[in-house]
């Protein structure tokens, strides 16, 4: 019997927005895999969330009599997986007084939901943080080495690699490159002294293309001919990706299939970046990058000096957009024009530099569909009612429609 595995977001859910949006803190992806996929295979479970209410419906809560309850945001190592794999019934792990996981039976796990105190919880606390934790959106980009390098290792561990073709230049170790069933890499250049390249199953990658690792090509994604990939970078499943990438996570679905630069971003999914698309990730004056905060409603300090690109899901740009350093694009944007957008595009915007005015919701879900029907997957009620709460929330941020109100 599979071990019944409950993933809760946490407070660090609003300060991963726009992302958090449309998912629960496990399904982002960091790696090769989503940090549930991750918990899955190492704890050889299946998983459920507790999340916002809005999302329950595209992403069920299932208890059983056994559970183990996991911080969402925590990403699992061998240490880790360890001390969760032997918990008993009633034993919990903290840190510094966060939940990092619990294994209790129903009842308990129904007492939790209703937020009363479960005084028979021993809680065992951990003094030294040996793993990753997701908090942040750039944290996506800034954990993805050890992620990729981590991930391969789970995924091709006791496996043999399809055959790399003759066709293609290696630099580096060739056990550091593996290729799915289905893989087609023809007539490129891999250089795996960085880290490692994954191909996935399906995944395709066309002829003159330049890869450094870490690299984490999913099932079904593309590079197209000529691509220039600098590592750590993740291109979910059924990606499309031209031109230059430095360090980057698409979640999923999205393409960016022509020239332009993208660096130190993170793009959701159902995403579409027009030819010529670049961004900057460096300030011209060198200075720590600031990036738009749902959670504080103002920009906030990032610590980093490279900092490019946040889109959420569904969002969309023209060609030749140019997006300044630590640019934030929420849900269902369309983000068109000459000139740079400013550096916080609200979710359902439409326009640039010129002016944003709303993305109508009537419109959107029709075009929903039609993004979605490309890759063979349904657009549902579910979904639907999805992006309408999320229409509801972010107009706060859309501050011209209460200009208009007036």
């Amino acid at each position: 019997m599979n071990t019944n595995l409950i993933f809760f977001d946490n407070d660090d859910r609003d300060h991963l927005l726009p992302l958090t949006f449309t998912r629960p803190m496990a399904e982002l992806r960091v790696g090769v895999l989503t940090i549930r996929e991750k918990w899955e295979r190492h704890l050889g479970g299946e998983g459920s969330f507790i999340t916002q209410d809005y999302l329950s419906q595209r992403f069920p809560l299932k208890i059983s009599s056994d559970n183990i309850v996991i911080n969402a945001g925590v990403l699992p190592n061998p240490e880790l997986v360890l001390l969760i794999s032997e918990l008993e019934v009633n034993e919990a792990l903290m840190h510094q007084g966060d939940l990092i996981a619990a294994r209790m039976n129903e009842a308990q796990f129904q007492r939790l939901l209703s937020d009363e105190d479960i005084d028979e919880l021993a809680g065992y606390e951990l003094s030294e943080s040996s793993w990753m934790q997701v908090r942040r959106p750039w944290e996506l980009f800034t954990m993805n080495s050890a992620a990729v390098e981590a991930d391969y290792h789970l995924l091709t561990s006791g496996r043999e690699s399809q055959p790399l073709s003759q066709t293609n230049r290696l630099i580096g170790d060739p056990g550091s490159v593996f290729l799915e069933d289905g893989a087609s890499v023809e007539y490129a250049t891999i250089n795996t002294t960085q880290g490692p390249v994954y191909i996935g199953k399906g995944a395709t990658v066309m002829e003159g293309s330049l890869i450094r690792g870490a690299l984490a090509l999913c099932e079904g994604a593309q590079l197209k001919m000529g691509t220039k990939v600098y590592g750590p970078t993740t291109i979910g499943p059924w990606c499309k990706v031209g031109g230059e990438v430095n360090n980057i996570v698409m979640l999923g679905y999205s393409n960016k299939g022509h020239d332009g630069f993208l660096g130190n971003a993170v793009v959701g999914e159902w995403c579409n970046l027009g030819a010529d698309t670049n961004n900057s990730n460096l300030k011209n004056t060198y200075e720590e990058v600031r990036l738009w905060s749902y959670a504080d409603q103002k920009f906030s300090p990032t610590g980093l000096q490279f900092c490019g690109l946040i889109m959420g899901d569904h969002s969309k740009c023209g060609i030749n957009t140019m997006f300044n350093t630590g640019t934030v694009v929420g849900v269902f944007a369309n983000v068109f024009g000459s000139g740079f957008p400013r550096n916080f595009i609200p979710s359902f915007s439409w326009g640039g530099a010129s002016g944003l005015s709303t993305y109508r919701f009537d419109k959107a879900i029709v075009t929903a569909p039609r993004v979605m029907d490309r890759r063979g997957v349904e657009f549902t009620d579910a979904d639907e009612e999805v992006l309408r709460h999320i229409f509801k929330e972010t107009a706060v941020n859309r501050v011209w429609e209460k200009k208009d109100d007036e």
